[in-house]
């Protein structure tokens, strides 16, 4: 009796190691080679999204998390991180032209309708005009009017104008009167395109030190 009791247990175990160690062999492990596969991807997307000058700032932020993952060991953490960063960079460059589009559906009809934009902008005196911001602005798309600047890139001459309302470059809010100073120095402009184009990545919220930096000029 005692011999067949210790037969059965030995059976038992080793049924228990056999789906042991099929379960194992069926589950995938994440090694070094595909965190570093995973990291290379996630840097080649962000690259896109900084020569596209739409890099935001967690994406770099997210790619040295994932280094220092793979560098102790944590493979399947620096996956997720590297694709997370991935993401991030692929949906940057995603909305830069989804921005761009609707600019361009904005314009045309803007253009089609010029005597509409007396509602939006009102005379000041000089040459300072008025904005009041509405819901879906920003201060690239505002500036990109023909109303205003008829370029994005000037947009830094709204934020200069307004810095005592405008914390966040990123951040402005329906119901704000904005001062558009509508015939702005060739060399303010020359320094607003400059900043625009070399601001680097952005985070809402945030308020940049390139911003602060160009707000002292």
């Amino acid at each position: 009796m005692k011999i067949f009791h210790s037969l059965k247990l030995a059976v038992l175990l080793v049924l228990t190691i056999g789906l042991a160690v099929g379960c194992a062999s069926t589950t995938e492990e994440v090694g070094q080679d595909d965190a570093a596969a995973a990291i290379a991807a996630a840097k080649q997307a962000n690259d896109k999204a900084k020569a596209e000058e739409y890099e935001w700032r967690d994406t770099g932020k997210l790619i040295k998390q994932a280094e220092k993952a793979m560098a102790d060991g944590k493979y399947d953490e620096a996956v997720k991180l590297a694709n997370k960063a991935r993401r991030q960079a692929e949906n940057a460059v995603k909305q830069k032209y989804s921005e761009l589009e609707r600019i361009g559906a904005t314009t045309a009809t803007t253009a089609a309708a010029s005597s509409d934009n007396s509602g939006a902008m009102a005379a000041a005196g000089g040459s300072m005009q008025k904005y009041e911001v509405v819901r879906g602005d920003n201060l690239w798309d505002i500036s990109a009017k023909p109303s205003v600047y008829d370029n994005p890139y000037e947009w830094p001459l709204i934020y200069k104008n307004n810095s005592d309302q405008i914390k966040d470059a990123d951040l402005i809010y329906p119901g704000q009167v904005l001062d558009i100073d509508s015939a702005p120095s060739a060399a303010d402009v020359d320094a607003a395109v400059a900043h625009a184009k070399s601001r680097g990545s952005w985070s809402l919220g945030v308020v940049e030190d390139s911003d602060t930096a160009y707000l002292a000029q």
